[in-house]
């Protein structure tokens, strides 16, 4: 019995081939969004710099604001990305991974659009991130990190969980915000911004004096188990962007092609928040 003819329509796409189409798309996607801002930016517009029909963008994602989640979501994960690698150098203390996520949002525009909720970039994206509390989002597994550092010595025993969020969070927007709103003359390079956004954060939450040495280990262990679940955690959501789910995959590409490490264990210590 000869095998049945194939059916005659679209030829089947190769996964990896397919994925790098959705990355080239989604760069495209930034450098307009970053250009024109989010309400100007068509699918039409996209597609056309792409040089891929209107749906071919639909096969990947069914609406603009899908499309922008997973540019969202790839920032996301090339920034934690970066921050995990340098916190496994060490010493990995708050200080250090408040510097790192600081210099790594600062030199990523739609990152820093969408943490301050920028109507300039976002446009009526920003009106809902705010109706859903979707602004307040804190990383996964942050309030279980701290509450680690808690029982480790390393933070103020006087503040509640609550106040300790609060006054990183506070430190963290107010370093974003306010420069903007100063005068020309006192623009700081984003690395002097980042080191002095540390500075304050820590001094604000860390319990003063030096901690036993023992303690200060499980404090970089901890500090690197918060950074393997917060990328594991972004790369999974990634993945569910690009329809590239699979199960024990812990990698995907980034803007460049090139591979995005997953982390090099799994952050077991720590609970997985739901964000």
């Amino acid at each position: 019995m000869e095998p049945q003819a194939r059916r005659a329509g679209r030829p089947p796409q190769d996964a990896s081939r397919r994925l790098e189409r959705a990355h080239r798309i989604l760069d495209i996607a930034g450098d307009l969004i970053l250009r024109w801002g989010y309400d100007k930016t068509t699918i039409d517009d996209i597609a056309r710099r792409a040089g891929v029909a209107k749906g071919t963008i639909y096969l990947h994602w069914r609406t603009r604001e899908e499309l922008f989640a997973a540019l969202l979501r790839r920032e996301r994960v090339e920034m934690l990305s970066q921050v995990r690698l340098r916190v496994a150098e060490g010493p990995g203390t708050l200080r250090d991974l408040l510097g790192l996520l600081a210099s790594e949002l600062l030199r990523r525009p739609l990152m820093r659009a969408s943490l301050l909720g920028d109507s300039e970039v976002l446009g009526k994206l920003t009106r809902l991130k705010r109706s859903s509390g979707a602004a307040a989002d804190l990383p996964t597994g942050f309030e279980t990190y701290l509450g680690a550092l808690l029982r480790l010595g390393a933070l103020r025993a006087d503040l509640t969980p609550a106040e300790h969020v609060v006054a990183l969070a506070s430190v963290l927007y107010g370093f974003l915000l306010v420069p903007q709103m100063m005068p020309e003359g006192y623009a700081l390079p984003d690395e002097r911004l980042a080191e002095l956004l540390a500075d304050a954060g820590s001094r604000a939450v860390e319990a003063g004096g030096p901690v036993p040495a023992g303690n200060a280990r499980a404090i970089s262990r901890a500090t690197l188990e918060f950074a393997d679940l917060a990328v594991e955690t972004a790369q999974r959501k990634l993945r569910a962007s690009l329809g590239s789910e699979e199960p024990g995959k812990s990698g995907t590409s980034g803007a460049s092609g090139k591979s995005v490490t997953g982390p090099e264990k799994s952050a077991t210590s720590l609970e997985e928040n739901a964000t």
